[in-house]
């Protein structure tokens, strides 16, 4: 997760696979998991700019709050997305 500090545009990979899963399954939890990966995505790339924070940005308690919470919706994303699809082929 600390890839995304430095170089935040990579916080829009995760975004797209959510995206294409959306796409997929269509789900609204699983597109709105691709919209916060993406604001993520800004945020990130605000604080690297420093807009977001000035002086001392090294401690960033923020982000124990955040990567958990990216990292529970994600898996819960996840889960929606393919018992979707496998209910979607079991159907058919």
């Amino acid at each position: 997760m600390s890839l995304f500090i430095e170089w935040s545009w990579l916080a829009l990979l995760p975004a797209s696979l959510f995206l294409a899963l959306y796409r997929v399954s269509r789900r609204r939890f699983v597109a709105a998991v691709a919209v916060t990966w993406s604001f993520y995505a800004l945020y990130e790339y605000a604080m690297h700019r420093r807009w977001l924070c000035t002086g001392e940005c090294n401690i960033r308690v923020d982000l124990l709050l955040l990567y958990p919470v990216l990292v529970l919706i994600s898996v819960i994303a996840s889960i929606v997305a393919v018992w979707a699809m496998v209910r979607r082929r079991a159907a058919s």
